[in-house]
């Protein structure tokens, strides 16, 4: 499971898919509807954060809104309703890991996408997450 700080723009068509697949799982777990994945460490900033059903909603948002403007059909109705607008931090240590570990698989796997993407020099985040200093976050497994 990969629930990706970078925004969803950056990702391959699979990848899109694949994040909107395991972030429903996320949104599964943090509902206590499955048992598998419970202790996942890329659950534990939605966990920790006060609203985690919140978070990880409007994380979902922000990846049907990149899959709409790609003319995807997601289906909305999947996302739990929000009641409140919360938001997530990122370091910028996790962001830059998480860059250079997209771009290594990109050039790889989708090496036009890849060449589209090299010269960022600072990708942006997800839109639920803002970013403040710091190195890897600690759940982060390398």
């Amino acid at each position: 499971m990969r629930l990706w700080s970078l925004h969803p723009k950056y990702l391959d068509p699979q990848w899109l898919v694949a994040l909107w697949r395991e972030s429903l799982l996320a949104q599964a777990v943090l509902r206590g509807d499955t048992r598998g994945y419970r202790n996942h460490p890329q659950l534990d900033r939605f966990k920790s954060h006060p609203s985690p059903l919140a978070a990880i909603s409007l994380y979902l948002t922000g990846i049907h809104d990149e899959a709409t403007e790609r003319g995807c059909t997601f289906d909305k109705k999947k996302i739990r309703t929000v009641r409140k607008a919360v938001s997530l931090t990122v370091t910028k240590g996790q962001l830059d890991y998480e860059w250079l570990h997209l771009l290594n698989k990109l050039k790889l796997r989708n090496p036009a996408l890849y060449r589209d993407w090299q010269n960022v020099a600072v990708p942006d985040a997800h839109p639920i997450f803002s970013v403040h200093a710091g190195d890897v976050e600690p759940w982060e497994r390398y």
